[in-house]
């Protein structure tokens, strides 16, 4: 059948701006489609958070949450980023593959809130690296390298006929990104036809061939150029000096 055919759960954040060092949680979406490829939604949770810092008014504009909204309405930091982390390691331990757009970003922002607040982080809670993750913007690089366009979520779900209701609502953003990956894999028979953990292993190797890729363009015009190879989620910088 595919993993396209089976139950798949997006994934996605609304954030205080795009540094995932310095950057907070201010939304955050899981919600699972049910099997059989249609796109309908079976289960829906839904956080607002209380970053603990101001939200910049053009992060606001772009989801909506600003920062007296999040502070009346938000959950303390902490616990916030507790529950969401809780519930994407309940669904990694399911086995279901967990669909995030632009992975790299969300994973990895999601890891440093919980160092922050000193929390177990994902691959703390799962004993292993987080998995399998499937990224729509990963794999459809992969799978259609050359073609032209931007390949945000908008343009994503334009290219693959997918309504897109409310983009930068997480729970919005979450659904379009799992039906984005759904159509992938309908499309591209070679990558709906491969075993999710074998699709993330592939993910890892593409996305570090396309970081290379645009590093490599970048620096005909910036030889300091540096863009980052790891997926699904970047290591902490002091992980990184240990390793």
């Amino acid at each position: 059948m595919g993993w396209h055919r089976e139950a798949l759960v997006g994934f996605d954040l609304e954030t205080t701006g795009t540094d995932i060092e310095r950057d907070r949680i201010v939304t955050a979406a899981l919600v699972r489609l049910e099997p059989g490829g249609g796109g309908a939604v079976a289960d829906r949770r839904t956080w607002i958070v209380d970053p603990g810092v101001p939200v910049p008014e053009e992060a606001a504009a772009i989801h909506g949450i600003t920062s007296a909204y999040a502070r009346e309405h938000g959950l303390p930091a902490a616990e916030g980023v507790e529950q969401i982390v809780e519930a994407v390691a309940d669904v990694l331990r399911s086995g279901h593959p967990l669909v995030v757009m632009n992975a790299r970003y969300d994973l990895s922002l999601l890891d440093r809130e919980c160092r922050r607040h000193g929390l177990r982080p994902l691959a703390a809670r799962l004993g292993r690296a987080p998995g399998p993750v499937m990224d729509p913007l990963v794999l459809d690089k992969h799978a259609d390298r050359y073609r032209k366009g931007r390949r945000t979520l908008e343009a994503l779900c334009a290219h693959y006929g997918v309504r897109l209701a409310g983009a930068h609502e997480a729970g919005s953003d979450a659904v379009a990104a799992a039906e984005v990956a759904l159509r992938i894999g309908e499309r591209h028979r070679e990558l709906g036809s491969i075993d999710p953990e074998a699709l993330h292993d592939l993910q890892i190797r593409a996305a570090a061939e396309q970081a290379a890729s645009f590093q490599r363009y970048l620096r005909r015009t910036d030889p300091a150029a540096f863009v980052e190879p790891a997926w699904p989620v970047v290591p902490a910088p002091s992980a990184a000096r240990r390793g």
